[in-house]
């Protein structure tokens, strides 16, 4: 016996419209659960591992340094000079890169090529940061994963704040990003380097500058900062060259005073999950005494 009589008219008129929208949502769920991830970035990459889909990762990218295991995944090469070929050969279903990622015509072929594509945007506000973990989270079907990783840097970047804000007179900060024969590379403003001093509670003294410049000797001392910043395991540009061997800022308070900060460089301007914490350690050593460090 057939049971379509029994059926009322008016449902079986909407079944093929249900069945259509049940694959629909069949479809994007699948679509959002992407189980094979290219990473380009290494925020992109460490904000994946935070959120417990390493399985899916097939391959980063030569800024993903964290955690040491995305060391052990197949490497695409550096983001910014990617070879589509080098990509397709992971057969992902998802390219999850960060803003900037390159060169265009690579891009450009990934695209075509069918395979789902997400930039996440970068810059370096607080506001900016809970977006990108937030559409991390949400590319790799993670949604409130993201969202609540991204409340989470945000309330330890709040906590640091409230931390900060009595504190009437702020440390003069340089950030030296290398030195090559005695010239310094410093930070200056629209830089990671930039609001990273920012959020710890630091004055950028060269934040007059836009993005990194190299110092004249003059110039140098004239800035008379308190401290230096400068990054380890980024080359050897970095961690061996001691920036007070430099006339110039020995002459400076900080270089009187011998205040030097070291800070791995990923960790320090990476703007990923770790955030929170790079800054509260960067303040730390800017104010001891009054700001605790992260661990």
């Amino acid at each position: 016996m057939s049971i379509r009589p029994l059926i009322p008219a008016a449902i079986r008129a909407v079944l093929p419209f249900a069945l259509a929208a049940s694959l629909v949502f069949q479809a994007s769920a699948e679509e959002s659960q992407p189980a094979r991830i290219v990473a380009i970035g290494g925020a992109v990459t460490e904000t994946l591992y935070a959120l417990g889909v390493e399985d899916r990762i097939v391959a980063v990218d030569t800024t993903s340094v964290y955690p040491p295991e995305a060391a052990q995944k197949p490497n695409v090469g550096y983001m910014r000079a990617l070879s589509a070929e080098g990509v397709l050969t992971r057969s992902p279903d998802l390219v999850l890169m960060e803003e900037g990622a390159g060169p265009p015509p690579a891009i450009a072929l990934l695209k075509s090529s069918g395979v789902r594509v997400e930039t996440i945007p970068g810059g370096h506000g607080i506001e900016v940061l809970a977006e990108k973990l937030a559409a991390i989270g949400a590319a790799a079907g993670k949604p409130e994963e993201g969202k609540a990783l991204a409340q989470t840097v945000e309330d330890g970047l709040e906590r640091l704040a409230a931390e900060l804000a009595p504190i009437e007179e702020r440390k003069r900060v340089l950030f030296i990003l290398s030195i090559v024969d005695g010239r310094p590379m410093a930070a200056g403003s629209d830089t990671a380097a930039d609001a990273i001093i920012a959020i710890a509670g630091g004055r950028n003294v060269f934040a007059e500058a836009n993005g990194y410049k190299t110092l004249s000797a003059e110039a140098a001392t004239e800035l008379a900062p308190d401290v230096v910043v400068m990054m380890t395991g980024a080359g050897p540009n970095h961690a061996a060259v001691d920036p007070f061997a430099i006339p110039a800022l020995a002459a400076t308070p900080a270089g009187e005073a011998g205040a030097l900060v070291r800070m791995d460089a990923s960790y320090l301007l990476g703007f990923g999950p770790r955030t929170a914490d790079a800054a509260r350690d960067l303040a730390a050593q800017l104010y001891p005494g009054t700001i605790k460090p992260a661990r």
